[in-house]
């Protein structure tokens, strides 16, 4: 070995001492025969979470609840970090203070506002808050029909959005808002049953830094659609998005991103005096979707009777009317592909009424994903909430744990089993000595993956004022490669 090398050697063997350098393991066994060099990768809790919550209502009486609350985990202990919502700033004027302020995991807490004024919210949480952090915006309207409920979402560059609509009796709005310090551009087109409607004034909207624009969404096309589907795309920056849907004589609710397209879809949450249940779907890719559809009830699937299958032209929306197919009986939609057919990226909404003539409300439930290791829903009552999971395939076994109250309660475990291809539909697990609201968190234990949402309940004046809210993986934990000193990356004469 000569001079030169020696001497490298001693300059690297500083430097990872000082700098602590490291490189990335490599997989086990090559093509190439090469010797392995690390082990499996690990599985961290992320260290910093974004969230953003929408402008809640143009309504002067409109009451609004916000809940935020991380839940307790591997960094349970820590003492460090903070999660802050903020109102999003006026241009000119410095940023106002925290409307929520998170200091410790475990227990909720809680922040209301009133009028027309309430501004959209944009927050971050970091160190032992970060992993699983969660919020709500809960509305009431105060006009006798009308419960707005939206998860606060993390931002995005691409939001799908099947169930809108341009009818006459419907106000659509997607809010879009950006939480950096830089403009973002965004695009918001609109697809009906006939393919993508022409308009320009989606294109090239420009959301300002720490900003909300709201976009009607009966300004994009003259044309009145009863079911259309809205792509929010941005060219720079990324946002937050949320349709507020707002109907005569049957309320409003959030209709919130359907899940990532494809073949196999589950929509959770389908209460058992549902009324109505309108399918919506979109196929993303350039083949059409051929589609079974099923109820996920309590004894398991069955075939709508009329309702078997649906035909999704590619690039188009497509809708199905189930009328009172609940029966008496909570469950689930089932989508996927129907026998013979390649599986086609789909995405898809549906619209729930619950009451009679009129004493009716809506709401808007999307596609959603499994709730995976962990997923946790914020603002549930002691009366009210009913948890509603859904295993599409094999049985599957989920922990849900009811958090301590915003003003006091101890917190609460149960374990839940769900039979293969049904629905379990269970009243929340309240906290003992419960004071103000409290959270639920959903922790897979066992079995096949389970689909979640929560139903929020206030009736007033003989009105189910509901709200549901998906319950997919909270994304707490990240993939990080393991890593070791490797000097080979500097010298590959080293790696003898």
């Amino acid at each position: 070995m000569n001079r030169s090398t020696l001497s490298l050697i001693g300059a690297v063997v500083a430097l990872a001492a000082v700098t602590g350098f490291a490189a990335v393991a490599a997989p086990s066994g090559g093509q190439d025969g090469a010797k392995s060099t690390g082990t499996a990768a690990a599985r961290l809790p992320v260290e910093r979470s974004s969230l953003l919550c929408p402008a809640p209502s143009t309504s002067d009486l409109a009451e609004t609840t916000y809940t935020s609350f991380t839940p307790k985990g591997a960094t349970a202990d820590a003492k460090s970090g903070k999660a802050e919502l903020v109102p999003v700033t006026v241009a000119g004027k410095p940023a106002k203070k925290p409307t929520v302020i998170l200091k410790e995991p475990g227990k909720p807490v809680t922040a209301t506002a009133s009028g027309a004024d309430a501004p959209a919210l944009v927050g971050t949480a970091d160190g032992a808050l970060a992993p699983g952090w969660a919020a709500q915006q809960t509305t009431k309207l105060g006009t006798g029909r009308g419960l707005l409920g939206v998860s606060c979402s993390a931002p995005d560059t691409e939001f799908w959005f099947p169930g809108v609509s341009t009818a006459e009796t419907r106000q659509d709005y997607v809010h879009l808002t950006n939480p950096d310090d830089s403009a973002a551009v965004a695009d918001v087109e609109l697809y009906g049953p006939q393919g993508a409607i022409e308009s320009d004034a989606g294109e090239g909207i420009t959301v300002p830094p720490h900003a909300t624009v709201p976009v009607l969404l009966s300004t994009l096309s003259s044309a009145k659609i009863n079911d259309a589907t809205v792509h929010v795309t941005t060219r720079a920056g990324r946002v937050g998005a949320a349709v507020q849907a707002l109907e005569d004589k049957v309320g409003g609710d959030w209709l919130t991103a359907s899940a990532d397209p494809a073949g196999n879809v589950v929509l959770p949450g389908i209460p058992a005096d549902a009324k109505s249940v309108r399918l919506v779907v979109f196929a993303t890719g350039e083949g059409d979707a051929d589609l079974k559809v099923k109820l996920a009830g309590a004894n398991g699937s069955l075939t709508p009777a009329g309702a078997e299958t649906l035909h999704v032209k590619s690039r188009m929306t497509a809708s199905l009317d189930l009328g009172d197919v609940a029966r008496g009986e909570a469950g689930a939609l089932v989508l996927s592909p129907t026998e013979g057919n390649k599986s086609a990226p789909v995405v898809a909404a549906m619209r729930v009424v619950r009451g009679v003539k009129d004493k009716q409300e809506v709401a808007y439930v999307p596609a959603t994903a499994s709730v995976g290791a962990r997923s946790t829903v914020a603002d549930n009552r002691a009366q009210g909430s009913v948890l509603s999971l859904t295993a599409p395939g094999a049985a599957g076994e989920v922990k849900v744990t009811a958090s301590a109250g915003s003003q006091g309660g101890e917190p609460v475990s149960k374990t839940f089993k769900v039979k293969a291809g049904a629905t379990l539909s269970v009243a929340a697990p309240v906290p003992a000595g419960l004071k103000g609201s409290y959270a639920l968190t959903v922790e897979s234990v066992s079995g096949g993956p389970v689909h979640a949402a929560r139903v929020l309940t206030i009736e007033e004046d003989r009105v189910p004022m509901f709200t549901v809210q998906s319950m997919p993986d909270d994304k707490g934990t990240v993939v990080v490669p393991r890593a070791k000193n490797d000097l080979s990356v500097l010298d590959p004469a080293l790696d003898d």
